[in-house]
């Protein structure tokens, strides 16, 4: 079995990839969403040239490769790129196995994963969210939540003023303390502030904290880290197997969060899931949008024991995300059922294949 061709199907701010093989299996993956046409650009041009004519099975070595011969370009781009065919290909050996990936990953070291209902915004009111999330608790049975405090990258500057505050000790009145609740600074604070906030949010009983300083700088992460007793999370920006190395022996996060889209797909991270379980601590992966990226992550945290905690679950439904493929994951009870169809037991939106710009490499 050779890899014969791979195609992108680029529609709004997402790339589906399609590579087939010699005889004839078809397996589908998507690179990280935004900024689609770059990155199934660079798939094209440097992705896809060291992938055709090989061994669909040899899919972690020639992911190593690429980044390998790729090494003067480290870029975000490359790796969003690469995570488009990385799960293409695990679809296809899951297809020719008759398995769900995440057997071929490990096996199911769970039979349902817990998920926390993710916001995204921080355009709403701290009144407006815990209507939102009381709703969402209501309608899929959530048992967790995470909210949004500070501003991405801000430097201390709150999304309006006092909402940081405000939100925290709000959602906890609203919902009550029986569902337990984490917040994301993405990267919006400084060392002093960042503890501040931390603190507010054990005496409010949260879960946990997430980038609550700039993701490159885990000194300070880590800082934030060891004053505080709720557990610091981060990872979902980086890209770097040693990098996340160094975030988890050196303890600059007490939870670990890789992203399937960013990392350059399921062969890598999986393997910071790894470097998790043997440092003790739990793994939860990065999922922030509606689409085949919550597919990969449901496998992913089925089979790798780190993964014991709720995963996340955007709860925004955008425009661009709907109709790309079906059967949809459905939440119920606050867990999802883990796959049992082979691959990813799912198939691509007639509808989107037709409304999408397709570009095809071939051998």
């Amino acid at each position: 079995m050779k890899i014969n061709s791979i195609e992108t199907l680029v529609r709004g701010q997402l790339a589906i990839v399609r590579i087939r093989t010699d005889d004839g299996v078809e397996g589908i993956g998507q690179t990280a969403p935004y900024e689609a046409g770059t990155s199934a650009h660079v798939l094209h041009s440097m992705v896809a040239p060291l992938f055709l004519g090989k061994d669909p099975w040899d899919v972690e070595a020639l992911v190593d490769e690429c980044l390998r011969v790729h090494y003067k370009f480290p870029s975000s781009f490359l790796h969003r790129a690469l995570s488009g065919v990385d799960t293409a290909l695990w679809d296809i050996l899951g297809k020719v196995t008759g398995r769900p990936v995440s057997k071929l990953l490990g096996g199911h070291a769970r039979t349902s994963v817990p998920v926390y209902a993710s916001s995204m915004r921080r355009d709403i009111t701290p009144e407006a969210e815990g209507e939102r999330l009381q709703q969402a608790i209501a309608e899929q049975g959530f048992r967790a939540v995470k909210i949004r405090v500070g501003d991405a990258m801000g430097r201390d500057v709150d999304a309006a003023p006092g909402r940081t505050e405000r939100i925290i000790k709000h959602t906890r009145q609203v919902l009550g303390d029986g569902v337990d609740l984490s917040a994301d600074a993405n990267g919006g604070f400084s060392v002093g502030r960042a503890i501040r906030v931390g603190r507010l949010l054990e005496d409010h009983g949260y879960f946990h904290f997430e980038e609550p300083c700039p993701f490159p700088e885990i000194e300070l992460t880590a800082e934030v880290a060891a004053a505080l007793d709720i557990p610091v999370s981060g990872g979902e920006q980086d890209i770097s197997l040693p990098q996340f190395h160094r975030m988890i022996s050196g303890r600059a996060v007490d939870i670990v969060q890789p992203d399937v889209g960013y990392i350059g797909g399921v062969s890598r991270a999986r393997k910071v899931a790894v470097l998790a379980e043997a440092a003790g601590i739990p793994c939860t992966p990065h999922c922030a949008n509606d689409s085949l990226l919550q597919v990969f992550t449901l496998h992913l945290a089925a089979a790798m024991p780190a993964c014991t905690q709720y995963q996340e679950w955007s709860i925004e439904k955008t425009p661009w995300t709907q109709g790309v493929y079906e059967p949809m994951l459905r939440v119920v009870d606050g867990a999802l059922e883990v796959p049992t169809a082979p691959g990813w037991g799912v198939e691509l939106d007639p509808a989107f294949v037709r409304e999408s710009q397709r570009t095809t490499s071939t051998l």
